[in-house]
This record gives structure tokens, C-alpha cells and sequence, in this order.
């Protein structure tokens, strides 16, 4: 390791790829180093490198083009693949951004709040583009190799149930199928027992005044929460409040948003199920669409819209 001026001055520590001890990553650089580099190289791109170049060693991209494993010589595979794959990214980096609101709004940093939550309604909009990928798809295209997946289903994705506690949809049975993964199955076992978005929002509701019942801070987290006739109340009057300075009203548009484009997932889950296999039962055992469709009724965030009827 060694230590480079910054533009300002000040030592930035800098990795060394030569140390043979130390792991391979991006060199840093500056700005003043970014300029130096162009004036040596005549405006054009650095086209020699003594290492992995350094785009693949921070993205990983040649690692991730090994991933795809088609089942079968069928070219439409790969499309179901590929679009799975980056489903289960942008259901990861959702998570993330969740996550850290969750810290925000722990701390009652409210404002600190919506910059993640607005991140994480668009990595749910571009989740809802990659079903655009697959809209070719017909029964026939899908039969074609649908019976070499077994029991694989959509419906086993861990870090998709992870999606879901985070945003109050909690059910333990759905865990059951992770049992013999045991990581996977702890972790999914403790997003199920920490407090969803929705919980820390009603905590947050509370500590700001809002008559929130004691019993319901309380509950037991594990289980979905049920619509509050005080919270529906607390969401009236944040909303009766238009100031440029209420955070709160900010908050319930971002969660809004959060909650309709995850709304739109599962609608365009729906629609791409009837698409490509109309009312088939489902690969994991379920009844298919129609055990869809009662997922789907499941609101996420719900004293937030029905408080919309009371504004």
C-alpha cells in the first residue's frame, strides 16, 4: 500500500498491484492522475495493462458470462435465464437500499431516508423492464424446455423472499423450503424475526407524535401486519400537512413509489405466467396463476393508500 496526493492535497492510500501479498482490486486513481494518463495516451484509451484489465476485476464480468448454464440446445433458454439471473440482482440491490433506509429511519433521519428509498423504486422499475425481455415467449416456446427445470420455480428464490419480509409481507411457512441450505435458511430466518420498512415507519410515526397504540409497536414481527385504523389516522394528518419542510409527506410518496413499482412486478409476474402457461399448475407445486393471484392481493404499506380515502 502506499499513500498519492489527492487533488486537494490530502494522502489517499493507493493499491499496489505489483505487492504480490496483496489482493488484487482497482488502482485508485485522481483526478490529476485521470489528466496525466490522457495526455500521455493522446486523448485515447490505455490499451495495455500489466494485470486483469481493471473493469473486469471490479465488475467481475468474466465470472458472471460463466453463470449461464442452459439445460438444454433450445436458443429461447438462455433469454429465461439470463432475465432470472438479473431478476435476482436487482431483487439483492433492492434489498439494499431497503435495508438503509431502515437504518435512516431508525435514526430518525427521515430526510437521509428518501434518497434510498427513491433508489430502490427505480431498481424496481428497471426489475419490471427485464420482463419486456421475455414477452416473446409463447406455451410452446416455454415447453420446449420447461420440463427439464423439475421443480425449479421462481417461487424459491431466497433472496426474493428476503424482498417480501422486507416490505411486511411475512409468512414463516414460505422459509420451510430452505431448510436444508442452512446460511440461506438463518438468514432468511432472521429477516423474518428483525422489523419490516412498514414497522420501522409506524415506529417512526409514533416518535413523532402520531397516536400509535402501544400493543402495536409491540407485536410480534414474525407476522404480517394487519391495516390500523391509528395508523390510517397518523398518514391523514401527515398528508394534511403540504409544507415544503414536512418530511414525512416526502417519506409516504417515496414508500409509495417503493410500493407500486413492486406492485407492478408482481401484476407483470402475473400476466408473463398467463402468457407462457395460462393455468397450468406451477413447476414448485403450486396451483399457478391462480396461487399467484392471491399473492398478488396482498398489499404492501397498506394504511398508506387506504388513507388516501379519508384525505
Amino acid at each position: 500500500m502506499k499513500s498519492v496526493p489527492t487533488d486537494g492535497g490530502r494522502p489517499v492510500v493507493e493499491t499496489d498491484l505489483r505487492e504480490p501479498d496483496q489482493r488484487p482490486g482497482v488502482r485508485p486513481l485522481t483526478g490529476r492522475q485521470r489528466k496525466a494518463r490522457a495526455v500521455r495516451n493522446g486523448g485515447e484509451p490505455t490499451l495495455e495493462f500489466t494485470e486483469r484489465v481493471p473493469y473486469d476485476t471490479y465488475v467481475h464480468a468474466s465470472t458472471l458470462h460463466t453463470l449461464q448454464q442452459p439445460l438444454s440446445d433450445d436458443p429461447g433458454e438462455m433469454s429465461f435465464l439470463v432475465v432470472s439471473q438479473i431478476m435476482e440482482l436487482y431483487f439483492g440491490l433492492t434489498c439494499h437500499e431497503l435495508r438503509q433506509a431502515q437504518r435512516e429511519l431508525r435514526a430518525d433521519r427521515v430526510w437521509e431516508a428518501l434518497a434510498p428509498l427513491r433508489r430502490a423504486a427505480l431498481h424496481l422499475e428497471g426489475l419490471n423492464a427485464a420482463w419486456r425481455s421475455l414477452r416473446w415467449m409463447t406455451p410452446a416456446d416455454f415447453n420446449r424446455f420447461r420440463n427439464l427445470l423439475g421443480e425449479g420455480s421462481g417461487f424459491q428464490s431466497a433472496m426474493y423472499r428476503r424482498l417480501e419480509f422486507l416490505l411486511g409481507l411475512r409468512d414463516p411457512a414460505l422459509i420451510r423450503p430452505f431448510r436444508r441450505q442452512e446460511q440461506v435458511h438463518a438468514d432468511l430466518t432472521a429477516a423474518l424475526a428483525a422489523p419490516s420498512v412498514w414497522d420501522d415507519v409506524v415506529a417512526l410515526l409514533a416518535r413523532h407524535g402520531h397516536d400509535v397504540p402501544a400493543d402495536l409497536l409491540a407485536r410480534d414481527v414474525t407476522e404480517e401486519h394487519q391495516p390500523h385504523a391509528a395508523v390510517e389516522a397518523a398518514w391523514v394528518g401527515v398528508y394534511s400537512d403540504a409544507g415544503p419542510d414536512n418530511h414525512l409527506r416526502s417519506l409516504g410518496e417515496a414508500l409509495a413509489a417503493v410500493a407500486e413499482e413492486f406492485g407492478d412486478w408482481r401484476w407483470n409476474h402475473l400476466k408473463a405466467v398467463q402468457r407462457t402457461m395460462g393455468a397450468k399448475v406451477g413447476s414448485g407445486g403450486s396451483a399457478g396463476l391462480a396461487w399467484l393471484q392471491r399473492s398478488t392481493a396482498r398489499v404492501v404499506f397498506p394504511e398508506l393508500w387506504s388513507a388516501r380515502t379519508a384525505m
